[in-house]
């Protein structure tokens, strides 16, 4: 339990490491009876880590909250970074994968009656939130895009200073990959060779 709720949490999870902002972004929206609150920041690191919860019972194994959460944050920095030219138009999109490095987040939905997939309510299946609403997933997703969207534009600082890193991410492990890639075809032609 944390007084300050999840924002409190994340900074407790991020403290002594180096971040990228000192603020926490945190939305919170209620729609259908649906509760949707998210707290994340950045940090220097590459690890990411996500937490979920669903009426306060801890989804590990995430699920459609989480996979909702992971489109829009895609989408929305992409979108930020292509409207202010950020990314040029031949550039493709920044990768999922380095847009989360880095990044703390916690994601909690309180529904009615969820549904989880298997035994041990570790993972939240789809759900419609009533006879014509839209899943969970896709609440999350248009929660956060609208969010975060209004807070990049707002903060374009922040937003700018989220960018950078995220475009250091993409440089490292292409990078990364690229000296990988040479290794395997020395080590080939090595092979080759004997």
């Amino acid at each position: 339990h944390y007084a300050g709720g999840i924002t409190e949490f994340v900074k407790y999870l991020n403290n002594g490491k180096d971040l990228v902002t000192k603020d926490v972004i945190a939305f919170e929206g209620e729609k259908d009876k649906v509760i949707v609150d998210i707290a994340l920041q950045y940090q220097n690191g590459y690890t990411e880590n996500m937490y979920t919860f669903v009426n306060d019972i801890n989804t590990i194994e995430g699920g459609m909250h989480l996979s909702g959460f992971r489109t829009a944050l895609t989408r929305c920095i992409n979108d930020y970074a292509r409207k202010n030219k950020l990314l040029r138009d031949n550039e493709p999109n920044l990768s999922g994968e380095d847009i989360r490095e880095g990044l703390t987040a916690i994601i909690s939905v309180k529904i009615e009656d969820p549904q989880f997939e298997g035994q041990t309510k570790t993972k939240l299946g789809s759900k419609d939130m009533g006879p014509d609403g839209p899943t969970v997933r896709n609440f999350v997703v248009d929660f956060l895009k609208t969010e975060l969207d209004n807070y990049l534009h707002k903060h374009s600082e922040t937003a700018d200073v989220l960018l950078r890193k995220i475009q250091e991410s993409e440089k490292e492990r292409k990078a990364i990959s690229g000296i990988q890639k040479k290794a395997r075809e020395t080590a080939k032609k090595v092979s080759l060779n004997n």
